[in-house]
């Protein structure tokens, strides 16, 4: 009895000192050094011929990159282009690849390199040809200011390359190497090719070019910003007096950007415009391409409720148009990228959810035949790819597992039962790069405690062929570091009403103690926080890590596969129905014995800084301490595109403003509250922050604030931002929340 108790003992202070020797985390560790970045892969490209993939890999004579082929079954390895045939004349280092794509024939490569930002992605840079018959390196529109080209692309014939320089759409010969302006009004208020901020942050639009098929024509847009409201943004830093920054912005009821769609012929520059009904600024041309044909471009247009959805036929030859199918809601209607021909063009693929249910349907070129693809109830999260040969639609869904998601196919008849080819030993999130003719994909497999796994599988087996990366390093590194787990779990607020949610507990937990708690919040439309994916969510781990519970709860109308009456419930209601949900579901929480209900913090970035905001406002006995990041105040001063699709135009929904708007309900603050923003925030600008603090005095309540001058919504620029950020925030936690067990 006394060795065998002398074992345990042993054990235990083994384990004791295991434990000890584990690392913690830090924010330095997480901000500064970045020790628990993740590895990806590529970016990678399917060959057409179906003969493998490519990707980007160190060369290893040099730390730059060579191109990389690949054989999916048997792992043969190929350079294809070598970093040594990248090297400019003149010059002694290769091209720094951003992206890369390959010509139609297989013959050519398109490089993007020497990238600059253009509001939130970088895509404004230089772009260079790689003939891999003659070996020839030319740079494409090297007459024009250097980085400014946008959005190159080879023609469907692979001679030319069109692209968007400095508002205007240019196309040039590779092989005399002339280039040609097709327009040349774009200046000031005129873009083409390209759009304004609220189209590209809100329609998901950058890229504002399309070759026709035949190569003969490009279909773009053109944006008439005048009589759009100009925000200013005030640099007080990088000179000895303040620089304004224009933004030509339209929030909630102004005016918007006209647009319109037109087709350039390549050889006489001459453009016909689209003919398409309804006052420009009143309407947007949210998708348009050619109709499977060179005749013909198809058009989607959004009223300015973005709740009508009208599909053009426009003729390239005289600007006529033609309704095709329209799509009419009470509430709202999301654009779509899946439409895709079919039978020859005889029909397109369509994503609604008329059913209550977002499905799959295939829409006849005349639009008189609606017939649908997939049924049930479940969502159709994306569409990845069609195998028209075999009959088969693959995509991503979530049935009944809204956390989560998995590769599906579904016969394009409609017949049958869908079928799930994602494995089901792995539960979490699957996405899928899948080859032209759906017999292989690059497979990324990750859940909260699963790094992502890159590999290459056959389908529709999904035999996992060969690794590509395991972050295994990252693996290690979790393993010898202290990290608490996140816990996922289903909140019950009424019969018919139920939340899912996930919780990260301090690693020495004890449920006989009670313990402050944290609450992450979005909780817009835009978006999730409650998902089973790889983030890590080291933020959150670490401060449980300190000694708070972390807990994060998906409200109705967040972005989330559970239909269309979970989404559009909160229509007009934006910051009201959901600031009721979460009290609702914290008045739960609250009743678990280890939740102390006199530390009850909330904390939201963005969309989830304003439901922080109005989460203190309104239920002030539940939340005592709050960080409310980039937030709007007042749902008047955001965008036109994303606030009116939920809330309409103030005019027509003056009491939903206002009452889902943060500085409503200011006077009602009893908490400690933190206020941060960059005063470089193009997308949530800093005067929300302003107009909240000149509210907040005025009913004298007081508050902590940090500006970070010049950073973006993201709050990132410059040295040491990020670690100053989290810094701040777990300083003011502590002050404000005491952390640990009681």
């Amino acid at each position: 009895m006394k060795f065998r108790g002398y074992c345990l003992l042993a054990i235990l202070f083994a384990s004791i000192n295991t434990f000890a020797q584990k690392q913690d985390l830090t924010i330095e560790n997480i901000y500064a050094k970045g020790e628990f970045s993740t590895k990806g892969f590529g970016p990678a490209r399917w060959l057409a011929d179906g003969s493998g993939y490519t990707t980007l890999e160190p060369s290893i004579k040099t730390n730059d990159r060579d191109i990389i082929k690949y054989n999916p079954e048997t792992g043969e390895r190929l350079i294809l282009v070598s970093a040594s045939s990248l090297v400019p004349k003149g010059e002694e280092k290769p091209l720094s690849i951003t992206d890369y794509t390959w010509s139609d024939d297989g013959e050519k490569l398109l490089i993007f390199t020497n990238t600059r930002r253009v509001w939130r992605y970088h895509t404004r840079g230089d772009y260079w040809i790689l003939n891999l018959k003659t070996e020839k390196l030319q740079q494409i529109g090297k007459k024009l200011k250097a980085t400014t080209l946008q959005f190159a692309k080879f023609s469907p014939n692979s001679k030319k390359v069109a692209f968007v320089s400095e508002q205007n759409i240019y196309v040039e010969d590779l092989d005399s190497e002339n280039t040609t302006s097709l327009t040349s009004d774009g200046a000031d208020n005129i873009v083409n090719g390209t759009f304004d901020w609220v189209y590209e942050e809100e329609l998901n639009l950058r890229d504002g070019i399309r070759w026709s098929p035949d190569s003969k024509k490009i279909a773009y847009w053109q944006m008439d910003t005048e009589g759009i409201g100009t925000f200013y943004m005030v640099n007080n830093i990088d000179s000895v007096y303040p620089k304004l920054i224009p933004i030509p912005y339209p929030k909630v009821g102004t005016t918007n950007s006209a647009s319109k769609i037109g087709v350039v012929n390549i050889e006489n520059k001459k453009t016909i415009w689209m003919d398409v009904p309804g006052d420009p600024r009143d309407h947007y041309l949210a998708r348009m391409d050619w109709a499977h044909s060179s005749n013909e471009v198809i058009i989607q247009q959004l009223n300015r409720k973005q709740n009508t959805n009208k599909v053009y036929f426009g003729d390239e030859r005289t600007g006529s148009t033609k309704i095709i199918h329209t799509e009419k809601v009470d509430t709202w209607l999301d654009v779509y990228d899946d439409l895709t021909w079919l039978n020859d063009g005889k029909s397109f693929t369509w994503r609604s959810d008329q059913s209550g249910w977002l499905h799959l349907y295939q829409v006849s070129r005349d639009g008189q035949e609606i017939k649908p693809i997939t049924q049930g109830d479940f969502e159709i999260v994306n569409l990845l790819t069609i195998d028209e040969k075999g009959g088969w639609i693959y995509y991503i869904a979530a049935p009944n597992t809204p956390t989560e998601r998995y590769l599906f196919r579904s016969k394009i008849n409609g017949k049958g039962e869908p079928q799930r080819l994602s494995p089901t030993n792995k539960t979490g999130h699957h996405s899928y790069i899948i080859s032209l003719d759906g017999k292989y994909a690059i497979h990324t497999f990750s859940n909260s405690a699963t790094p992502p796994q890159i590999d290459v599988v056959s389908l529709p087996d999904h035999k996992v062929l060969r690794v590509l990366e395991d972050n295994s390093e990252l693996k290690t590194k979790i393993v010898n570091t202290n990290i608490p787990q996140k816990e996922f779990f289903k909140l019950d607020i009424t019969d018919k009403l139920t939340f899912d949610g996930w919780m990260i507990k301090p690693l020495d937990f004890d449920a006989s103690k009670k313990y402050p708690v944290l609450f992450y919040i979005y909780g817009e439309p835009a978006g999730s926080t409650v998902q089973n994916s790889y983030s890590r969510d080291l933020w959150h781990e670490f401060l449980a890590q300190q000694g708070y519970i972390v807990i994060s709860i998906d409200n109705r109308g967040t972005n989330v596969p559970r239909g269309q009456e979970w989404r559009k419930s909160v229509y007009k209601k934006i910051g009201i129905i959901a600031t009721e949900d979460q009290a609702a579901a914290a008045e739960k929480i609250l009743e678990w014995d280890f939740v102390d209900p006199d530390r009850i913090g909330i904390w939201g970035w963005s969309g989830g800084g304003s439901m922080t905001l109005n989460c203190m406002f309104k239920y002030p006995g539940i939340y005592k301490t709050g960080i409310a990041v980039a937030f709007i105040s007042h749902q008047k001063i955001y965008d036109t595109i994303y606030q009116e699709r939920y809330m309409d135009e103030p005019k027509n929904n003056k009491e939903g403003y206002e009452q889902g708007s943060p500085i409503t309900h200011a006077r009602n603050l009893e908490g400690n509250l933190l206020l941060i923003h960059g005063s470089g925030d193009d997308n949530c600008h800093y005067q929300s922050c302003e107009m909240l603090v000149d509210e907040l005095i005025k009913h004298n309540k007081y508050f902590s604030m940090i500006e970070y001058p010049m950073r973006s919504h993201g709050i990132y620029e410059r040295e040491n931002t990020s670690v100053h950020l989290r810094m701040s925030m777990f300083e003011y936690l502590k002050q404000n929340l005491p952390a640990g067990g009681k």
